[in-house]
């Protein structure tokens, strides 16, 4: 029984009908030959039946569809075994092209995370998986026989700020024990390159994945830790972005008063300016205007009546281009306009946030979505 298909469909509310629908546009738009809709039909429950195995070919649609990975898919381990190199020709063979890594190759890595990351920020992470798999495998590969430190430690950097993104597309579209381990594999990343703001930056977004599971009182614990890793080290937006992620987190764990404290050492860190880019840390995306619209999502958490000003000046400043996070804000005017009984104006926000969330075709979104679709 494929019971990963069946989870992943599930999972975005689809219907085995919707699924059919999904596999029949996604064919006219990549011009693609697929099955009649009757035959599509019976492939489905034949899939998540164990009656019939998944070729390749359906394989490629369903993950771009679904954003999981093969073995998710198919419901089999979540990791392949590691290569390993045939005999000792082979090993020195990957040893000196791993040797000979170039910083323009190093450049070439962090050019198609951020490619991904632009890409995962417009349209959603689930169209990525292929693309997101294959790039950390081929980091991990050219780290995994780099020798010396001066190879490795600038690959371990791009695999860092890679495996942080590819944790996050995998909350994203609610394969968390995926997230989790990418987030491992960041962490290592990160002590290898010695670099502590990658570090500190990884295990605070690993809290997410706690608090996902439902555990926020941890991912404060691991927040906390993570800026007491960090210490002095990190710069200005880093400290503003781990206290505002401790706040959040602090709401999610029912802690308002220390909630508030993050979020006053929060503003009071965040550089001033409109740039929300540090060159010491790319992963971040954070400015005075990111920071009101966070602050925003917290005080709706804390049922605060003072959210609904922040995140419509927020509302005002949002890059376009950001759709998941406006679908996020969308879910934060409907969750204070709930706090302050304002039903219609909450409708209005559902309807939007339930849109943008389908259109980037994140799970986690859908499912604050229909949390926040039941109570009105």
């Amino acid at each position: 029984m494929s019971t990963g298909l069946r989870s992943a469909r599930t999972a975005r509310g689809w219907s085995q009908e919707r699924l059919v629908r999904e596999i029949e546009q996604y064919a006219r738009r990549h011009v693609t030959d697929v099955a009649s809709t009757a035959s599509l039909r019976v492939y489905v429950s034949e899939w998540e039946n164990g009656k019939r195995n998944i070729s390749d070919r359906y394989a490629a649609i369903l993950r771009q569809l679904l954003g999981v990975t093969d073995a998710e898919l198919r419901g089999g381990p979540l990791t392949l075994p590691p290569s390993v190199a045939d005999g000792y020709d082979e090993l020195l063979s990957r040893i000196d092209s791993a040797s000979s890594v170039s910083e323009s190759m190093v450049k070439a890595f962090n050019d198609q995370t951020e490619i991904l990351r632009t890409m995962d920020r417009q349209r959603g992470a689930s169209g990525l998986v292929d693309q997101m798999t294959g790039h950390l495998g081929a980091l991990e590969d050219a780290l995994n026989f780099a020798v010396l430190p001066n190879a490795r430690r600038p690959v371990a950097l791009a695999l860092a700020g890679a495996s942080t993104l590819a944790a996050w597309q995998a909350i994203d579209s609610g394969a968390v024990e995926r997230a989790w381990r990418h987030y491992e594999l960041a962490k290592r990343a990160a002590r290898d390159a010695e670099a502590p703001m990658y570090l500190a930056h990884a295990m605070a977004e690993q809290a997410y994945v706690l608090c996902e599971a439902g555990r926020p009182a941890l991912g404060v614990d691991l927040v906390r830790d993570a800026q007491r890793t960090l210490g002095q080290a990190g710069s200005p937006r880093l400290q503003a972005w781990l206290y505002a992620a401790e706040a959040e987190l602090c709401a999610h764990a029912g802690m308002p008063d220390d909630c508030r404290r993050a979020l006053d050492a929060a503003m009071a860190s965040i550089p001033p300016g409109s740039d929300d880019r540090d060159p010491d840390m790319l992963s971040i995306f954070l400015n005075g205007a990111h920071l009101a619209r966070w602050r925003g999502n917290v005080l709706a958490l804390l049922g605060d009546g003072d959210a609904v000003t922040s995140l419509y000046d927020a509302l005002e400043v949002v890059d376009p281009t950001f759709v998941r996070a406006q679908a996020g804000l969308h879910a934060d005017l409907v969750q204070a306009h709930l706090a302050r009984a304002e039903y219609d104006d909450a409708h209005t926000h559902l309807r939007q946030a339930r849109l943008l969330a389908s259109r980037t075709g994140s799970v986690r979104q859908r499912r604050r979505v229909d949390l926040l679709s039941a109570r009105l």
